[in-house]
Parts: structure tokens; sequence; C-alpha cells
């Protein structure tokens, strides 16, 4: 009888012991196969998205994908409002994808309405990533407690590979439990309501609004900053808290990540007295707190807004430079604008532009080549706003409007750029896709006012810097009657762009012995 009861108190020990283990991975598996509501809501016409999978280039050109795709991202519509967003995880897909149900579902379920004032909007929104934090470590609370619980099992200060192997079992279930438990992500998320922008952005992703101006000049907004040590209201922020912003500036990486605002990832939320530079802080130093702008009125401007993962943004600093990273993906879309009919099809054709350059510039094997041996995953959204798509047939000659983007034309190193300023035609004023539009500066943001957007392209001879830039009038193209172009005698139709500019200065610059060698 003893010996019985003994057999059933360590059994009842045993279950104890698994039983978090087990509740916790059913846990997630309930959350993981469990379809969100906000399934069954359309997704907004008025966007298209485009994804790329991170990728590790190899010796003689090879490419591979190093994890599994962490990005995702949520384009709803209801009613009374629009609601877009784009998460960057790391370390698991699992904290990104909660997020974008979670946090979706808290900000669709009659959380807001068009009485809102700007002061409630900004309160549900903080609100709404607050539940979501603390909805996420519910998840992983259990599975947390029995790591915590089977650490005490283990001989203190001996690593896993020098464990005794009674405890190799042990060192398994702790390898399972940190995988199942790891991982954050960062997020930016806007919000259209009563005709305003509203920007919530945690951490390292991008928002960007360009606006088109009546003179035809593309005008950029940033809309916010990241969230990173180059970030002085961030460092003000940690000061505050005991820790040494000299300290920080020098600190690239903080557990994996260059992010200070992250949603989910424990290690820096519950252990950051266990990291050295984090150590000092008086409260949690990394927090899921957004930082909010808006609303701005959205009348009466034509343009789009993109919302991009760090990935997107990281790859084309790393292939072009950071100076001119917004001008960059604003010209790319606009080109993108002018020749496809869809929004999706947009969006994919940046991101498949941008991995193209990523790449050419690491097999270029010149200055940016060291930058771009692998990218993370990308992910670019498009809003357009009262913004005519391509219909797929306009030429210069029966329409269309013209827009100024440069094009790189010097495939030579130097430390100034040198750009030739080409226009782009854009589609007529006809159907709108959209009937929401946007106006000023938001609060917070950057504006680089009258400046169309320029890709260049480093070069190491030169020293002066060269432009040439169309007034928009269509200068540049041959003026052609609206017959299609015949063929001639060697099979060619003759081009719509004039380049005579461009081989110009091309000629001048080889002349002068600047060119490739």
């Amino acid at each position: 009888m003893q010996i019985c009861s003994r057999k059933l108190r360590g059994s009842s020990a045993r279950h104890k012991k698994t039983l978090p283990l087990k509740m916790a991975a059913q846990r997630r598996t309930l959350m993981q196969s469990h379809p969100s509501w906000t399934d069954d809501l359309p997704p907004c016409q008025q966007c298209g998205v485009g994804t790329a999978p991170n990728c590790v280039y190899g010796p003689e050109g090879k490419s591979s994908q190093s994890h599994p795709n962490e990005d995702c991202h949520f384009l709803f519509s209801t009613e009374c409002l629009f609601l877009y967003g784009v998460f960057n995880g790391y370390d698991s897909s699992y904290v990104a994808t909660f997020a974008a149900q979670c946090l979706s579902a808290e900000l669709l379920l009659d959380q807001l309405n068009s009485g809102h004032s700007d002061a409630d909007i900004h309160r549900i929104l903080t609100q709404a990533f607050d539940v979501v934090e603390k909805s996420y470590f519910e998840t992983i609370d259990d599975a947390l407690a029995e790591k915590a619980n089977l650490q005490t099992q283990l001989p203190e200060g001996v690593p896993f590979h020098q464990l005794p192997a009674q405890f190799q079992k042990i060192a398994e279930k702790l390898k399972s439990l940190e995988q199942e438990v790891s991982g954050g992500a960062m997020a930016i998320v806007a919000l259209i309501l009563n005709n305003k922008l509203y920007i919530a952005n945690v951490g390292t992703n991008r928002a960007l609004l360009c606006k088109c101006t009546p003179d035809r000049q593309n005008q950029v907004i940033q809309i916010g900053r990241a969230h990173t040590t180059d970030n002085e209201d961030e460092l003000t922020r940690l000061a505050q808290l005991g820790l040494d912003p000299a300290r920080l500036r020098q600190t690239a990486l903080i557990a994996g990540q260059s992010s200070l605002r992250r949603i989910g990832d424990y290690k820096v939320k519950f252990n950051y007295t266990d990291i050295d530079v984090l150590s000092m802080a008086k409260s949690k130093p990394i927090i899921a707190v957004p930082e909010i702008h808006g609303g701005q009125s959205l009348d009466g401007v034509t343009g789009f807004l993109l919302l991009m993962s760090e990935g997107l943004i990281k790859a084309l600093e790393a292939a072009h430079g950071p100076e001119q990273a917004n001008q960059d993906i604003v010209a790319m879309v606009a080109a993108e604008l002018a020749q496809q009919s869809s929004l999706e099809a947009v969006a994919q054709s940046v991101v498949e532009r941008v991995k193209r350059l990523h790449h050419d510039a690491y097999a270029s094997g010149r200055q940016r080549s060291a930058h771009c041996s692998r990218h993370e995953d990308m992910t670019l959204l498009i809003r357009t706003i009262n913004y005519p798509l391509s219909d797929g047939s306009l030429t210069p000659t029966q329409g269309g409007r013209i827009y100024p983007v440069s094009v790189p034309y010097s495939n030579s190193q130097s430390t100034s750029k040198t750009s030739v300023t080409l226009s782009l035609v854009m589609p007529s004023q006809g159907t709108l896709t959209n009937g929401t539009s946007t106006a000023s500066t938001l609060e917070g943001g950057t504006p680089t006012p009258r400046q169309s957007p320029t890709a260049t392209l480093q070069s190491t001879n030169t020293q002066t810097q060269s432009s040439s830039s169309s007034s928009g009038d269509g200068s540049l193209f041959h003026r052609r009657g609206s017959q299609p172009a015949l063929p001639d005698e060697t099979g060619r139709v003759p081009p719509y762009v004039d380049f005579t500019h461009f081989y110009r200065l091309w000629g001048a610059e080889q002349s002068d012995g600047l060119g490739p060698q």
C-alpha cells in the first residue's frame, strides 16, 4: 500500500511537471490552427502587397533561404475605416502572426467609430498594442514556467554540451521550449478614419507618404523614425531610466536586434537585467508602446501611402546607400503605377526590383557588395490615394501624366552621385482606384518638399554632381500620332524615349576617362 502510494505520488509529480508543457503546446496549436474572425472580412481593394523571402548568397551566385518567412501583414476595410499593418517577425513567425490577428481584432471589434476624437484614437491604439503584448505573454507563460522549473534541475554553471548523460533529456526539452517562447516582432500600422490618417509604429518598419504636387513633383514624407539608438528621443527615454546614452550608441544590436521597441521577446522584457547594456534600467527599457502620429486630414491630395518592413528598407539601403532610399522606393512605385493595372502587381514588381538591385550590388564586387551578402524578408504595402492606375495602353502622346524620376546611368564607383532625370508617363485623370486622399505633413513627419524621387548609383572618380531634370512636359519623348508604330527595315520599332541627352552625358564622362576601365 505504501509502495502504491509512492508510485501514485511520483506519477502525480511527473504529471505536474509535464502538464504545463503540454498545455502550452496545446494553446499554441489552438492559436495557430484556429482561424481568426477577421479572416471573414474582405481585404481592402485599394491596396496591394508584395513580398519576398529572406536570402543568403552563396558561392557561384547561388542563393538560399536561411529561415521561414517571418513577415506578415493585414489590410482591412469596413464601412467607416481602413486598417493596414506590416509586421516584421524575428526568431519565429509566431509573434508577428499573433500580433497581426490580435491587433486587428482589438481595433475592428467595435473599438473605433466616427465619433472618436484624435485623443480617443491615440488612446485606443495604445491600449490595443498593450492588449496584444499581454495576450501574447499569456500564451507562453506556461512554457516559461516549465522552462524555469527544468532549469532548476540542472547543475549550475555547466554548459549544455558538457552536461552529464542523465541531464540530456532535460536539455533537449529546454531547447524545445526556448524555440517555442523565443522571438518578437516590430509593427507599423496605418488607420484611416473620418478621412484622417494615423500611423502607429513599434520598431524599425517604415511609413512613407508620397503626395503629388500641382507642378508634377513627388513630395516624400517619412512618418516617424525607427526606434534605434540613432533616435535621440529613444536615447532620452532610456536615459531617464538610468541607462547611458553614449554606451547605447556604441551598441548596434541588443539581444540580436537594433530596435528599442518590440512586441514579445521575453528575454528583453523579463530578463533585461541579465543584458549588460540594459542591466541598470529602473524599469523595462524595451517596450511595445507605439509612437503615434496623426490624425491628419486627407482631403484634396493625390498620392500613395507605403508601409515597408525593415527587410525591404535594409536591402535597398545596402544596395544604394541610405541617403536616397525613400526617394528610390517612391520612384519605383511611381514607375510601376505608370505601367501596371493591378496594385498587387505594382507592389510585387517593386519588391522584385529591390531584390534584383540587392543581388546585382552583391554580384558587382564593387563598393557596396560587402553590404549585400544577404537580406531579410521583405514586405511592401501600397495604398493609393486618389491615384489612377495605368490601363496598360497609354503612351506619352495619349494623355499620360508626366512625373520626373531619376535613372542611374553610371556603373563606375564614386563618392558622388550622378543621375539623369527622365519623365515617367502616368495615366491621365480618369477613374480613380480610391475614394480617400491625404493632405499635409503629419505631425512628426519629415517632408522633402518639391523633390522628385531620385535613384542614384555611386561612382569613384567623379568630383561633381550632374543631373538633368525634365520640366514634365514630355519633351524627352518622341511625338507620335495615335497610330501604332511600324517596324523599320531592321524589324525594330522606333523608341518612345529620346536618349540623346543620356548618351551625351555618358559620352562626356567616357571622354574624360571617368568611365569603367
